[in-house]
C-alpha cells in the first residue's frame, strides 16, 4: 500500500479498496493502514473518502477494525 500511495502521489491517480463479498467491513486496519495513509494524504495536499466519514474524525470501537479507503490526488478525486 504504501508504494501504491507514493506513486499516485507523483504520478496523480487514485488508490483504492473498496469492500468486497470476503471482505464486508472493508480489508485495511483503520490503525495501522487508514489513519496513517489519511494523514500522509492530506498533509501532501490530496484527499481522501472512506464509508464511515472522515478517517481522521473516527473513534475505532476494536484495535483491528477494518474499513474501505479511496485516496487521491485533489484532481483526480474531485
Amino acid at each position: 500500500m504504501v508504494v501504491d500511495v507514493h506513486r499516485t502521489l507523483l504520478y496523480d491517480g487514485i488508490f483504492l479498496y473498496p469492500v468486497d463479498k470476503k471482505s464486508p467491513n472493508g480489508k485495511l486496519r483503520v490503525m495501522y493502514e487508514v489513519f496513517p495513509m489519511s494523514f500522509r494524504m492530506e498533509e501532501a495536499g490530496g484527499q481522501y473518502v472512506i464509508c464511515k466519514g472522515r478517517s481522521l474524525d473516527l473513534i475505532p470501537t476494536d484495535i483491528h477494525e477494518r474499513s474501505t479507503i479511496f485516496l487521491g490526488t485533489s484532481d483526480d478525486m474531485e
